[in-house]
């Protein structure tokens, strides 16, 4: 059977590609349970060298591989050079830091007795991927598994499959063993199929009610399962904030950038009322000045989304919201050509109780609301079943931190957002998931801690 590859900024198909079945999934795994015995008992220095390899593939190869992200999941050719090149410093980071949190940790010595910690490998680990960011979603896990000494079955989404078979291209000639990593083509019937398996642990980035369904169905395995998700990612700029302005502009791209297609993009913006009128103003000023066309053409910052069911969801938000008394400041439509193209949405008057202020839009739409205070911003931010990120824009640090103490998210941000740190863990809360990706964290996350009690002579 194919999976058909469908371009969303033309509607053109690329290409079809064979999809697994379970007799291929079932081949599969039991390649990686044999191959998951010799890959452990290689030295993490020679694992090492061959995930850097693989880092600098990615580098030389980086148009063509920027090419065929952008053909298959539509964000601009530079965004696509921007996500393999953020990609290329996570390797960097993972591989600098894996000998010094995968390796034996001694943790005290007295009266003859020692005490270390062993991180072992799990085994044979399963990654079920999301398509908004192939390779940093998939780096996140596919690196540090593979350097904890794990075989992995790798399932992208089957938006981004074109990718996923580059990503298996290029570690193969890294020096990777065909039968350490290896490949999952097709919809989500194949990603059910993978949970009747018998892994020894589980790894989901997507949607919330995708990843519910996974965790029950893992549960009664026993085994790690961790589940990233998304948000309903909140922003408040206080009233002592001067340069609004600067702060409109940049807070507008940490919403729509990637068509704002990202976990952790904000969904939600709170002014204090003293900067609202002029945080407004400057903020529609921006998204009207953006260029949006094919993904292919030079300074394109909004093209095509990914998946043409999200058009049917914005819809029905901006429809809730006008009902409920919000107002359109620019955008609100499809826009009428093949693709799909969505005008980039801002809503004003808007109430916490609208759609688009508590369903992830994973969209070009964001909906900006007026406060009085502080406490009241507070209300509103934890007012979400969702717990990803949320960032205060304030001249005090203090200020913030106090707000973001208060905020039941996994990642808070001070005069930013929208960002992904290497050497912080990347986690969520309530529906956003639980377990973490990134730092020391991360790269432990693929391990299983083993406890180890000696008496004697035991440092020889």
């Amino acid at each position: 059977m194919k999976l058909e590859i469908t371009n969303p900024a033309t509607g053109e198909t690329i290409t079809k590609i064979n999809q697994d079945n379970e007799t291929s999934l079932s081949l599969k795994f039991n390649n990686l349970k044999e191959g998951q015995l010799d890959w452990k008992e290689k030295t993490l220095e020679q694992r090492i060298a061959i995930l850097t390899k693989f880092k600098g593939l990615l580098e030389i190869n980086i148009e063509n591989l920027a090419q065929i992200l952008t053909s298959e999941v539509g964000k601009p050719l530079q965004q696509s050079k921007n996500e393999i090149n953020g990609g290329i410093a996570r390797i960097t980071w993972i591989c600098n830091n894996a000998e010094k949190y995968l390796a034996d940790e001694y943790m005290s010595e007295q009266d003859g007795m020692g005490e270390k910690i062993v991180y072992e490998p799990l085994g044979v680990v399963c990654n079920i991927s999301a398509w908004n960011y192939p390779y940093l979603v998939g780096i996140n896990v596919i690196v540090p598994t593979l350097l904890s000494g794990n075989s992995i079955l790798y399932k992208p989404s089957e938006y981004s499959s074109l990718t996923g078979l580059e990503i298996q291209k290029l570690l193969l000639e890294a020096g990777v063993p065909s039968n350490v990593f290896e490949i999952a083509i097709g919809d989500g019937n194949i990603g059910s199929a993978l949970l009747e398996m018998d892994f020894d642990g589980y790894f989901f980035t997507g949607s919330y009610k995708t990843g519910q369904f996974i965790y029950q169905k893992v549960a009664p395995k026993m085994v790690p399962c961790q589940i990233e998700l998304g948000g309903k990612d909140p922003l408040y700029v206080t009233d002592d904030i001067e340069d609004i302005k600067n702060i409109a502009i940049g807070t507008a791209d940490g919403a729509f950038y990637n068509n704002g297609q990202s976990c952790c993009s904000v969904e939600r913006i709170y002014i204090q009322e003293k900067n609202y009128d002029k945080y407004v103003k400057h903020f529609v000023e921006e998204v009207k000045s953006w260029k949006s066309g094919l993904p292919t053409d030079d300074g394109v910052y909004l093209a095509a989304l990914t998946r043409s069911a999200q058009i049917e969801v914005l819809e029905n938000q901006i429809k809730d919201a006008l009902a409920k008394g919000a107002k359109i400041n620019c955008g609100g439509k499809r826009v009428d050509k093949p693709g799909n193209y969505f005008e980039a949405t801002v809503l004003t008057n808007v109430t916490n109780d609208m759609l688009v202020m508590q369903e992830e839009s994973f969209g070009p739409i964001i909906g900006i609301m007026k406060v009085a205070t502080d406490e009241e911003a507070i209300q509103l931010m934890n007012d979400t079943t969702y717990g990803l990120t949320a960032a205060v824009y304030s001249k005090s640090q203090k200020r913030a931190e106090n707000i973001l103490s208060k905020i039941n998210s996994g990642t808070s941000y001070w005069n930013c957002c929208d960002r992904v740190s290497p050497a912080l863990p990347w986690s969520g809360r309530k529906n956003s998931g639980f377990g973490s990706t990134l730092s020391h964290i991360g790269i432990r996350a693929f391990t299983k801690p083993k406890a180890y009690h000696l008496r004697g002579d035991w440092r020889k």
